[in-house]
């Protein structure tokens, strides 16, 4: 494989993140660079979606009402299932 030069313009904030991310994981960001675009490009990069398990994606949505305090229905369901108050 011959390897060709390539610029890219991205924010500060970004190159930063980039370089401490490649650091942390023993890589550079040129291979970083390479491998997304190999991924995107053969289609190799999955879709968050496919790491979620069938039985949790069939319980997505089934909870209309938005204003559910979680919290307090579990303690309700916890204290019922183990007869307290």
């Amino acid at each position: 494989m011959s390897a060709a030069k390539l610029t890219l313009k991205l924010e500060k904030s970004a190159i930063a993140r980039a370089k401490t991310y490649a650091k942390a994981h023993r890589t550079s960001l040129s291979k970083m660079v390479e491998t997304y675009f190999t991924e995107i490009s053969t289609g190799s990069v999955t879709e968050t979606k496919s790491h979620i398990s069938p039985k949790v994606r069939t319980l997505s949505g089934i909870l209309k009402n938005k204003n559910l305090d979680y919290k307090k229905e579990l303690t309700a369901i916890l204290s019922k299932k183990h007869g307290i108050g």
